[in-house]
Protein backbone atom coordinates (compact mmCIF):
# COMPACT_ATOMS: atom_id res chain seq x y z
CA UNK A 1 0.00 0.00 0.00
CA UNK A 2 1.39 3.48 -0.77
CA UNK A 3 2.27 6.03 2.23
CA UNK A 4 0.29 9.39 2.34
CA UNK A 5 2.63 12.20 1.13
CA UNK A 6 2.91 14.46 4.15
CA UNK A 7 3.98 17.94 4.38
CA UNK A 8 7.59 18.93 5.69
CA UNK A 9 5.58 19.72 9.30
CA UNK A 10 3.75 16.61 9.41
CA UNK A 11 6.70 13.95 8.44
CA UNK A 12 8.92 15.99 10.84
CA UNK A 13 6.26 15.70 14.10
CA UNK A 14 5.97 11.14 12.93
CA UNK A 15 9.57 11.60 13.24
CA UNK A 16 9.53 13.13 16.20
CA UNK A 17 6.63 11.10 17.73
CA UNK A 18 8.59 7.93 16.66
CA UNK A 19 11.78 9.24 18.21
CA UNK A 20 10.48 9.67 21.26
CA UNK A 21 8.31 6.49 21.37
CA UNK A 22 12.46 4.64 20.59
CA UNK A 23 14.21 6.13 23.33
CA UNK A 24 11.99 5.36 25.91
CA UNK A 25 12.13 1.62 24.59
CA UNK A 26 15.72 1.76 23.64
CA UNK A 27 17.26 4.98 25.62
CA UNK A 28 19.48 7.60 24.25
CA UNK A 29 22.85 5.92 24.00
CA UNK A 30 21.34 2.57 21.50
CA UNK A 31 18.74 4.59 19.80
CA UNK A 32 20.06 4.36 15.97
CA UNK A 33 18.88 6.22 13.03
CA UNK A 34 17.63 2.68 11.84
CA UNK A 35 15.68 2.42 14.70
CA UNK A 36 13.89 5.38 14.14
CA UNK A 37 13.38 4.90 10.66
CA UNK A 38 12.19 1.04 10.75
CA UNK A 39 9.45 1.58 12.70
CA UNK A 40 8.05 3.89 10.27
CA UNK A 41 9.44 2.15 7.40
CA UNK A 42 11.17 5.11 5.65
CA UNK A 43 14.99 5.14 4.68
CA UNK A 44 18.04 5.88 7.23
CA UNK A 45 18.69 8.71 4.48
CA UNK A 46 14.54 10.36 5.02
CA UNK A 47 15.27 10.44 8.46
CA UNK A 48 18.87 12.80 8.12
CA UNK A 49 17.19 15.06 5.73
CA UNK A 50 15.16 16.23 8.65
CA UNK A 51 17.49 16.01 11.01
CA UNK A 52 21.28 15.62 10.29
CA UNK A 53 22.63 13.75 12.91
CA UNK A 54 21.36 11.53 15.68
CA UNK A 55 22.05 13.81 18.00
CA UNK A 56 19.96 16.32 16.61
CA UNK A 57 17.17 14.02 16.40
CA UNK A 58 17.65 13.33 19.87
CA UNK A 59 17.46 17.19 20.70
CA UNK A 60 14.41 17.44 18.98
CA UNK A 61 12.77 14.83 20.34
CA UNK A 62 13.00 15.79 24.00
CA UNK A 63 12.22 19.72 22.77
CA UNK A 64 9.17 18.29 21.24
CA UNK A 65 8.24 15.78 24.16
CA UNK A 66 8.54 18.93 26.66
CA UNK A 67 6.75 21.41 24.66
CA UNK A 68 3.84 18.88 24.82
CA UNK A 69 4.34 18.46 28.80
CA UNK A 70 4.59 22.36 28.52
CA UNK A 71 1.00 22.90 26.93
CA UNK A 72 -0.57 20.64 29.61
CA UNK A 73 0.57 22.33 32.12
CA UNK A 74 0.04 26.42 30.82
CA UNK A 75 -3.51 25.00 30.51
CA UNK A 76 -3.45 23.86 34.01
CA UNK A 77 -2.03 26.89 35.07
CA UNK A 78 -4.50 29.16 33.11
CA UNK A 79 -7.75 27.41 34.14
CA UNK A 80 -10.17 29.67 35.87
CA UNK A 81 -9.58 29.32 39.63
CA UNK A 82 -7.74 30.20 42.59
CA UNK A 83 -3.82 29.92 42.18
CA UNK A 84 -3.71 27.44 45.30
CA UNK A 85 -6.00 24.96 43.15
CA UNK A 86 -4.06 25.57 40.49
CA UNK A 87 -0.85 24.78 41.88
CA UNK A 88 -2.29 21.36 43.66
CA UNK A 89 -3.18 20.12 40.13
CA UNK A 90 0.45 20.81 38.70
CA UNK A 91 1.99 19.15 41.24
CA UNK A 92 -0.47 16.15 41.34
CA UNK A 93 0.32 16.06 37.46
CA UNK A 94 4.02 16.15 37.56
CA UNK A 95 3.88 12.88 39.76
CA UNK A 96 4.74 10.02 37.91
CA UNK A 97 2.21 7.35 37.59
CA UNK A 98 1.78 3.69 36.07
CA UNK A 99 4.73 2.70 33.84
CA UNK A 100 6.07 6.54 34.26
CA UNK A 101 7.23 6.19 30.50
CA UNK A 102 7.58 10.00 30.07
CA UNK A 103 9.65 10.17 32.95
CA UNK A 104 12.12 7.37 31.76
CA UNK A 105 12.63 9.56 29.02
CA UNK A 106 13.54 12.55 30.89
CA UNK A 107 16.32 10.47 33.49
CA UNK A 108 17.43 9.36 29.89
CA UNK A 109 17.72 12.81 28.53
CA UNK A 110 19.28 14.22 31.91
CA UNK A 111 21.92 11.36 31.75
CA UNK A 112 22.26 11.86 28.19
CA UNK A 113 22.92 16.32 28.67
CA UNK A 114 25.99 15.65 30.70
CA UNK A 115 27.97 14.47 27.64
CA UNK A 116 26.05 16.20 25.06
CA UNK A 117 25.87 19.88 24.76
CA UNK A 118 22.66 20.36 22.63
CA UNK A 119 20.63 18.11 24.55
CA UNK A 120 22.02 20.36 27.80
CA UNK A 121 20.77 23.81 26.22
CA UNK A 122 17.48 22.15 25.17
CA UNK A 123 16.67 20.74 28.86
CA UNK A 124 18.58 23.81 30.95
CA UNK A 125 15.76 26.01 28.41
CA UNK A 126 12.88 23.77 29.09
CA UNK A 127 13.54 23.52 32.64
CA UNK A 128 13.44 27.37 33.57
CA UNK A 129 10.14 27.90 31.13
CA UNK A 130 9.09 24.70 33.92
CA UNK A 131 9.92 26.92 36.85
CA UNK A 132 9.03 30.37 35.06
CA UNK A 133 5.34 28.66 34.60
CA UNK A 134 5.05 27.86 38.35
CA UNK A 135 6.53 31.03 39.75
CA UNK A 136 3.99 33.37 37.94
CA UNK A 137 0.61 31.52 39.21
CA UNK A 138 2.79 31.76 42.93
CA UNK A 139 3.15 35.30 42.19
CA UNK A 140 -1.02 35.96 41.20
CA UNK A 141 -1.32 33.39 43.99
CA UNK A 142 0.46 35.86 46.51
CA UNK A 143 -0.85 39.20 44.70
CA UNK A 144 -4.44 37.75 44.90
CA UNK A 145 -3.89 37.51 48.94
CA UNK A 146 -4.19 33.73 48.56
CA UNK A 147 -0.70 33.25 50.90
CA UNK A 148 2.58 34.87 51.18
CA UNK A 149 5.32 34.22 49.17
CA UNK A 150 8.88 36.95 48.76
CA UNK A 151 10.10 35.00 46.19
CA UNK A 152 7.91 32.98 43.81
CA UNK A 153 10.96 31.47 41.59
CA UNK A 154 12.76 29.74 44.74
CA UNK A 155 9.65 28.32 45.63
CA UNK A 156 9.25 26.59 41.96
CA UNK A 157 13.06 26.13 42.13
CA UNK A 158 12.75 23.77 45.48
CA UNK A 159 8.76 22.30 44.53
CA UNK A 160 11.09 20.97 41.19
CA UNK A 161 13.73 19.91 42.91
CA UNK A 162 11.74 17.90 45.40
CA UNK A 163 9.29 16.41 42.53
CA UNK A 164 12.14 15.45 40.07
CA UNK A 165 14.19 13.79 42.97
CA UNK A 166 11.18 11.82 44.23
CA UNK A 167 10.22 10.64 40.53
CA UNK A 168 13.47 9.45 39.87
CA UNK A 169 13.57 7.56 43.20
CA UNK A 170 9.86 6.09 41.97
CA UNK A 171 10.98 5.30 38.15
CA UNK A 172 14.20 4.23 39.04
CA UNK A 173 13.50 2.16 42.24
CA UNK A 174 10.18 0.60 41.69
CA UNK A 175 8.40 -0.78 45.01
CA UNK A 176 9.47 1.36 47.86
CA UNK A 177 7.84 4.68 47.30
CA UNK A 178 4.08 4.49 46.47
CA UNK A 179 2.73 7.53 44.26
CA UNK A 180 -0.18 8.26 47.20
CA UNK A 181 3.04 9.15 49.34
CA UNK A 182 4.69 10.96 47.06
CA UNK A 183 1.58 13.15 46.45
CA UNK A 184 1.48 13.48 50.08
CA UNK A 185 4.45 14.40 50.43
CA UNK A 186 4.61 17.01 47.96
CA UNK A 187 1.22 18.35 49.11
CA UNK A 188 2.78 19.00 52.36
CA UNK A 189 5.66 20.80 51.00
CA UNK A 190 3.37 22.92 48.96
CA UNK A 191 1.24 24.03 51.47
CA UNK A 192 4.36 24.79 53.68
CA UNK A 193 6.27 27.01 50.75
CA UNK A 194 3.01 29.02 50.53
CA UNK A 195 2.31 28.96 54.60
CA UNK A 196 -1.25 27.50 54.52
CA UNK A 197 -2.48 24.38 55.98
CA UNK A 198 -2.79 21.14 53.71
CA UNK A 199 -6.38 21.09 53.93
CA UNK A 200 -6.42 24.10 52.22
CA UNK A 201 -5.07 22.22 49.09
CA UNK A 202 -7.71 19.80 49.09
CA UNK A 203 -11.06 21.92 49.98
Amino acid sequence: MARVRLSVAERREELLRAAVEQIEVRGVSAVRIADVAAVLGVSNALVLYHFSSKEKLVAAAFAYAAEADLAHLRKLMSRRTSAVRRLRAAVRWYAPTGQAKGWRLWIEGWASSLRDPVLREVAADLDQQWKAELAEVIDEGAAAGEFRCDDPMSVAWRLTALLDGLAVQMTSYAGPLSRATMLRWTEQALARELGIDQEVLTA
